[in-house]
């Protein structure tokens, strides 16, 4: 009896029935991957966006670690509200993170160079130059 909703259309398909089971297994309408991230191949380079809206500049890090970057965006915020009696009327605290690492054996690490403006992360990442293997002519006695 608990399971029933009076006033929710369901719709029994494939589709609904996977969104349902996902809302309930990940706690409800959270949403689990809020980090929208693409990777753009521009020839000499590679060019990784972020959308990280709600993080500060100062709340974003970008690490190297043998062969991969690992992105990590963290940000806690805390609002309260007291009355004349200095007791609470309203307190409320957030806290949102996120973590993703990406494999650079790619990449020439020392040239990597990052941007963060309205809320998204734009990381420029140059392709490693691949040595061209040296032709030359013996000359024969």
């Amino acid at each position: 009896m608990f399971g029933l909703t009076p006033f929710e259309k369901k719709s029994y398909d494939l589709f609904n029935a996977f969104h349902d089971f996902e809302k309930d297994f990940f706690g409800g309408d959270i949403p689990f991957n809020s980090c929208k991230t693409d990777i753009v191949d521009k020839g000499d380079k590679f060019v990784l966006e972020a959308e990280l809206p709600g993080f500060d500049k100062d709340d974003i890090r970008l690490d190297i670690d043998g062969g991969f970057l690992t992105l990590t965006a963290e940000h806690n915020t805390e609002n309260e509200e007291k009355n004349a009696d200095g007791k609470y009327i309203r307190r409320e605290r957030s806290y949102g993170s996120y973590q993703r690492s990406f494999d650079i054996s790619g990449i020439n690490a020392d040239g990597i160079d990052a941007e963060y403006k309205n809320g998204v992360l734009t990381v420029a990442l140059p392709k490693k130059v691949i040595a061209q293997p040296e032709t030359k002519r013996l000359e024969i006695r």
